[in-house]
């Protein structure tokens, strides 16, 4: 290349870089500022310990819930091998970056002094999403709560992770009913709860209504299913009798009754007759034709009844209490964040002021009740707190008799794992209150703890072996075995309701035999895993009808190489 061409290259490409600089840019862009306990993950790796005193059994045939105390971005590291694919429903309630140095960024607290105070609670946000997303069922929903901080950055952030297509609706729920107060800003009485789900077919459930909602009319038919009752006169757009044109509409017609056997008819001339006429004398229109009423009176769908208006009819349908479409906006008081979240937080304690600002169990429980219709879901909570997705959880399979089950993860500073979060827990499953509440559920406790291995891309032979020794209490999670029965030198063995893990540390296969001898005797399914340096080591040769083969550690080690590739 000539010096010509060369300075003309140059030219060209100061142009370009000139053109990109001004050019108008749509999407969140941010400096990705470094974290410490995202670094720390390339020599040290997390594992889970459990703090066997705290484990509670209110019986073996209720799910297992976990509490991890530790940073939230080393739960997610390990979650991501116990648990990917596995959750259907993560519910987080993040630092809100008020200003107000109510979160940390590598162990210093952001004010609203701090020139990178967005930058920070992005890059922050962003790494634990992106663990977050991967541990999402295909058909998994992600609700993040947020107020006016944050959303906007928030939002762009979710799209960036899940994919815009894949919104699935905000929520403005009324929180605070009084208003946060401002003299120069409009009072806020709402928050915002966002919903992604992990791709474009996934819907939200249809929202749970409560039959003791006074703002529906259910009863219970003799067939056991509960049906919605609603005025067959209809209300609102379109309802009136006469039309534009001046002509009145087929829907507008007498109805016969009779008000002693409640007999109704279009066809029969009883003794009274309505019109679908309202309470301003305005002529309205009936729901159903004429055709119909005949028929959904003898099936038992149409019934008359006594009102403060005089008689009306009523029409019924079938309603599994679920049918409603989720709504945008949330005002009842039980979502109260002042009136039900720190009054129901005290109660459960016995005592006020251990957590700032909970939130009411009852808007978590409709957020669980939007993102998953499943019974039995696995439900995230990685901003813990003071516990309040835990308790919603156990409120929620109080009411239904589901065996939805939770994982929360918390750090321990000023002790709020163990003091708060756990002792909350402890007391909703144990009892609290004067009634002496109870919710059955069982917990396990474990702590993130580390294992050095020097350099992630090039492991040492000694660190290796060293992860198979630490990891078991974590491969006991991910099978849902998580009672230790036996530890040696050589293996430890787990036990669940009727199914065993075992891992088999040593390269040294001298004991292995005797322990595949031990486990056959067991009438159980097992998984057992064997110390190898590479992967498929063992599988056709140890495997039978009852050992399923798994290697460790190279699947722990390919799962945290790959989030550190993120």
């Amino acid at each position: 290349m000539t010096d010509k061409n060369l300075h003309e290259e140059i030219a060209n490409l100061k142009a370009e870089l000139k053109r990109l600089k001004n050019g108008r840019q749509y999407g969140l862009v941010w400096e990705d500022k470094p974290e410490d306990v995202v670094l720390k993950c390339a020599t040290d790796i997390p594992v889970l310990k459990e703090a066997k005193s705290k484990k509670i059994i209110s019986s073996r045939k209720h799910p297992n819930n976990f509490l991890i105390e530790g940073d939230n971005y080393h739960a997610l590291v390990v979650l991501n091998y116990t648990h990917k694919g596995k959750i259907d429903f993560i519910y987080i309630d993040p630092p809100y970056n008020t200003g107000a140095r109510d979160w940390r960024y590598n162990n210093d607290y952001v004010d609203g002094e701090d020139p990178y105070r967005h930058t920070k609670w992005i890059s922050f946000m962003n790494h634990r999403l992106k663990l977050a997303k991967d541990l999402l069922t295909d058909d998994g929903i992600i609700c993040v709560t947020i107020d006016d901080n944050e959303a906007p950055r928030l939002w762009m952030l979710l799209e960036t992770v899940f994919g815009r297509d894949n919104h699935l609706g905000t929520v403005a729920i009324r929180i605070n009913p009084g208003g946060r107060k401002s003299k120069r800003k409009i009072a806020l009485q709402h928050e915002y709860a966002v919903f992604f789900s992990k791709n474009s077919s996934t819907k939200v459930s249809p929202f749970y209504v409560d039959p003791e909602d006074k703002s529906h009319k259910f009863s219970q038919g003799e067939d056991g299913k509960w049906y919605e009752e609603r005025n067959l006169r209809k209300e609102g757009q379109d309802s009136l009798a006469t039309k534009k044109d001046g002509t009145i509409s087929d829907r507008y017609y007498p109805i016969y009754f009779d008000p002693k056997t409640g007999m109704l008819s279009v066809s029969k001339k009883l003794k009274e007759t309505l019109f679908p006429i309202d309470t301003k004398g305005q002529k309205r229109i009936w729901r159903r034709g004429k055709e119909d009423i005949e028929k959904m009176f003898e099936s038992g769908d149409l019934m008359l009844k006594k009102t403060k208006n005089g008689p009306q009819v009523y029409f019924r349908f079938s309603s599994d209490l679920d049918g409603e479409t989720p709504k945008s906006f949330w005002d009842d008081k039980k979502y109260s964040a002042s009136e039900y979240g720190t009054s129901t937080l005290d109660e459960v304690m016995g005592f006020s002021g251990s957590f700032q600002f909970p939130k009411s169990p009852y808007a978590v429980m409709d957020c669980i009740r939007v993102g998953t219709g499943k019974k039995n879901a696995v439900i995230l909570d990685f901003f813990a707190g003071s516990g309040t997705t835990g308790q919603a959880v156990m409120m929620l399979n109080h009411e239904d008799g589901g065996s939805r089950k939770f994982i929360l993860c918390t750090n321990n500073e000023n002790k709020i794992c163990e003091d708060v979060t756990y002792e909350r827990v402890k007391k909703v499953i144990k009892g609290y209150g004067k009634k002496k509440t109870k919710m059955s559920a069982n917990l396990s406790y474990y702590k993130t703890n580390f294992v050095n291995i020097q350099n992630l891309r090039k492991i040492p032979d000694d660190a290796k072996v060293m992860v198979a020794y630490e990891a078991g209490e974590m491969i006991g999670v991910r099978e849902n075995t998580l009672d230790e029965v036996e530890k040696n030198e050589w293996w430890q063995i787990f036990e669940g309701t009727e199914r065993t893990t075992a891992i088999y540390f040593k390269e040294d296969k001298s004991r292995l035999a005797g322990l595949i001898e031990k486990l056959e005797k067991k009438n159980t399914p097992i998984a057992l895993y064997i110390f190898s340096w590479g992967k498929n080591e063992y599988k056709g040769e140890y495997s039978s009808q009852n050992i399923r083969i798994e290697d460790i550690p190279e699947p722990i080690l390919e799962v945290y190489k790959e989030i550190n590739r993120l």
